[in-house]
């Protein structure tokens, strides 16, 4: 395993729609083993693909054991992601590992169904609310070319994190 470098907001990998995975290889294997170590060791709750320059629709999550909601501490890895369902909209913090320091409160859906295919290839189906549907929904849109500030209405709703180890930052 190792720690790969997270792209910055500018690069062009980051505004690409990711190809969908057909087969699981050792590659992809090793890859969500990086994403996995890069992730936890930039104190993230989430990473998708792109962010570590690999344009594949493919993202790894796990929320913190110390919330109260379904799922909390769980590492999911998600190969070909789908939302299937969504309710509830509401404005939390943001932030996202690409752009460190920055948050914005960004409309998401506070439960989400997702559909996607497990590590070992398994159609899964996760039915999430809180911080982790948060997080998937962020995930996701990085697999479509979609930055949390593209759901702003102006870049002024942008701010700098007063405390950034207690910012959500997938």
């Amino acid at each position: 395993m190792a720690i790969r470098e997270i792209l910055s907001v500018e690069h062009p990998t980051l505004r690409r729609k990711c190809t969908k995975i057909h087969h699981l290889d050792p590659s992809l294997q090793r890859l969500v083993d990086d994403m996995i170590e890069t992730m936890r060791h930039a104190n993230g709750v989430g990473l998708a693909a792109p962010q570590v320059g690999v344009p594949v629709r493919l993202f790894v999550v796990e929320t913190s054991e110390d919330l109260d909601e379904p799922h909390a501490g769980e590492l999911f890895v998600l190969y070909n992601p789908e939302i299937l369902k969504k309710s509830d909209l509401y404005y939390p913090e943001e932030g996202c590992l690409s752009m460190p320091g920055w948050v914005a409160n960004v409309p998401r859906y506070k439960n989400v169904l997702v559909k996607g295919r497990n590590r070992q290839g398994k159609e899964i189906r996760i039915k999430a609310e809180g911080l982790l549907a948060q997080a998937l929904q962020h995930e996701n849109d990085h697999l479509d070319g979609v930055l949390f500030f593209d759901h702003l209405e102006s870049p002024e709703q942008l701010r700098r994190a007063e405390h950034v180890a207690e910012t959500v930052e997938a």
